[in-house]
């Protein structure tokens, strides 16, 4: 089974921001824009940019893997159509991955934060379901940080 749809696929792959919510260790969400990458071999998303190994959401991750992420934008405002893709799950922090694409460039450090889709949501990205409408499926299994 796929984790993304096609759709989702083209969709985040068209984006170039999102924006990353961690939970801090005493319970208080953080929500950070970040640049991504959509990782087709694991089917994750990489999170990655300056600093990112010293960054605040980096260490929320490594003390609580909870994580979730939000790609949208606005395909029209006459009508009216947003567009989002809702990723909730877990994420790592990886000092040293070898398979994100990260680090491969000069100046592009290689620390990353890899999420990992238990649910996803979706609005307007199928132009065969029109209107408002948001569709939810899980897509994998447990968070193995938190059984």
């Amino acid at each position: 089974m796929n984790v993304f749809t096609d759709i989702e696929v083209e969709y985040i792959r068209s984006q170039r921001l999102g924006r990353l919510a961690t939970a801090q260790p005493g319970g208080l969400l953080q929500v950070s824009p970040v640049g991504f990458r959509y990782n087709p071999a694991i089917e994750t998303i990489d999170i990655g940019g300056h600093g990112m190994d010293v960054s605040k959401k980096f260490r929320n991750v490594e003390a609580n893997s909870q994580a979730a992420f939000v790609i949208d934008d606005v395909a029209s405002t006459d009508p009216w159509h947003p567009r989002f893709v809702e990723i909730r799950g877990w994420g790592e922090a990886i000092e040293h991955p070898i398979d994100s694409g990260y680090g491969e460039r000069p100046g592009i450090p290689a620390a990353i934060i890899r999420i990992h889709p238990l649910r996803i949501l979706t609005l307007g990205l199928d132009p065969a379901a029109p209107g408002m409408r948001i569709t939810a499926r899980d897509v994998m299994g447990d968070d193995p940080h938190h059984n």
